[in-house]
């Protein structure tokens, strides 16, 4: 039994360095600016998507408030750099990580609050955070206002200006996969998935039910506030509507349920089809709001005929065949089936 693990735990890994050997090379050997954009936008999704899931899908409270933390690391990178004066060359990145820790301080109030509450009352007030730091954002003076921050020009080379954003991309993304995993297999991933299951239970086994809900969501809020500081350094110019953007929240949601509600995997998977898909219909559709009625039926479909998202849908179903399988084989040969 311990060499099957180990077999399939190589197996994984393997996969893994394979798949981060390629999204390595993705950007030297396909260099065009649509696709680099994409692909800069994709992993930048699929990070926000792995570090919301970490929290929501393991523990079971669906937050609609992360944006909160994609729009403080946004202003966290605009104010900051131009305050400094910095040139807009790679040592803007070093800005990420603090742009993580104002998001961490800013989780510990609000966590402490929101979790207070559970299910529906608690996606009311992550939905209401969101609202008072986008009101905020719009009426202090040092943010700008609606007038919005301009940053500091990339000083990039114009042939390949999208690589140093999308190896950002790639660094963070990577970081908050390797976390996630972490957090999956430790003592304190049992204790989000007993909160999952039964929070009272929990509680009753003597998790410390607060403390850890508060953790997780302050670790989760790290990797939105360094995408949503990368964001604002691509884009140059951020206005409070965009980077505390309502629609950030139930795409990222969206992302996770169809790839996979509470799995590594699903919610990179999730991110990867749907915002290549929108980047992409985007550019090629007369009518740029015409891949939301897209999302809408791929997520129907997904709900109908794998409603626990792909990857579990379809590994359950592979699971079941290869049972069926080794039964069938069991009374062919005469050997008692397990």
């Amino acid at each position: 039994m311990t060499k099957v693990a180990d077999g399939l735990l190589a197996r994984r890994s393997l996969w893994w360095v394979g798949v981060l050997v390629v999204l390595i090379l993705v950007p030297l050997v396909i260099t065009g600016a649509t696709f680099t954009t994409i692909a800069v936008y994709c992993l930048m999704y699929m990070g926000i998507a792995t570090a919301w899931n970490s929290f929501s899908g393991f523990s079971g409270y669906v937050s609609l408030g992360h944006a909160v933390f994609f729009g403080v690391g946004a202003y966290t990178m605009a104010l900051v750099s131009t305050h400094l004066n910095m040139s807009g060359g790679l040592s803007m990145f070093a800005l990420l990580p603090l742009a993580g820790l104002v998001a961490a301080i800013i989780a510990i109030p609000y966590g402490y609050i929101a979790l207070r509450t559970r299910r529906h009352t608690f996606v009311v007030i992550t939905i209401a955070f969101f609202f008072i730091f986008q009101l905020l954002a719009f009426n202090l003076n040092f943010t700008g206002g609606s007038a919005g921050v301009v940053l500091p020009n990339g000083q990039f080379s114009a042939s390949d200006y999208n690589n140093p954003f999308y190896y950002a991309c790639l660094i963070v993304l990577v970081l908050t996969v390797a976390v996630t995993i972490g957090i999956r297999r430790s003592r304190f991933g049992l204790q989000l998935f007993a909160i999952r299951d039964d929070e009272d239970r929990a509680r009753s086994l003597g998790v410390k039910v607060s403390r850890v809900k508060i953790i997780s969501f302050m670790i989760s809020a790290i990797p939105v506030a360094m995408m949503g500081a990368v964001w604002a350094f691509f884009i140059g110019q951020i206005y409070p509507q965009f980077a505390f953007n309502p629609a950030l929240d139930v795409t990222i949601a969206l992302m996770a349920f169809l790839g996979g509600f509470g799995t590594i995997a699903g919610p990179l998977l999730g991110a990867l089809v749907l915002e290549a898909l929108q980047r992409y219909l985007n550019l090629y559709l007369a009518n740029a709001d015409l891949y939301l009625v897209i999302y809408g039926v791929l997520f129907l479909i997904v709900i109908s005929f794998l409603p626990e998202g792909i990857l579990p849908s379809v590994g359950g179903r592979l699971r079941r065949r290869r049972l069926r399988a080794d039964a069938s084989s069991s009374v062919v040969s005469g050997e008692p089936s397990t």
